[in-house]
């Protein structure tokens, strides 16, 4: 399995900048492994938004939300991974819609599911999102 990791822009381009990019990317490949790790190009602070921060999400612009997004989709796509992990709220409904939107190929999951899962933590009704490949881990 393969996993690429979404830069919130909140918390990584508007606050903290690369040091918490790289203290997430630290959290993830200890989690799913360095070499199952693909990095976005380009990434940490000069990543792409999503587009739907901002209260985008809720301002009742779909079309809008999603035209501007396909950059943030296309990005997604182009690491061939098989899972986008997002940190954010904001970005993990973004990046889930944009999947089913545009028929990706890959699943949009939270960096928490991820951690609980990978400590044995996540129950069965938590699992909604995962992909075939790890919907039965640690059941």
């Amino acid at each position: 399995m393969t996993f690429t990791v979404q830069d919130p822009c909140q918390l990584v381009r508007k606050a903290f900048g690369d040091p918490v990019a790289d203290d997430l990317r630290y959290v993830v490949k200890k989690v799913v492994g360095a070499e199952n790790f693909i990095d976005m190009a380009p990434n940490k602070s000069n990543n792409y938004c999503c587009g739907g921060g901002g209260g985008f999400l809720q301002s009742g612009f779909p079309e809008q939300r999603r035209k501007y997004g396909r950059i943030k989709f296309d990005q997604i796509q182009a690491t061939g991974a098989q899972y986008a992990i997002t940190p954010c709220h904001n970005c993990h409904a973004q990046v889930h819609d944009l999947a089913e939107h545009y028929e990706g190929s890959f699943h949009t999951l939270h960096l928490w599911t991820l951690i609980c899962l990978s400590m044995g933590m996540l129950g069965e009704n938590e699992r909604i999102y995962l992909g075939p490949d790890l919907a039965e881990v640690g059941l």
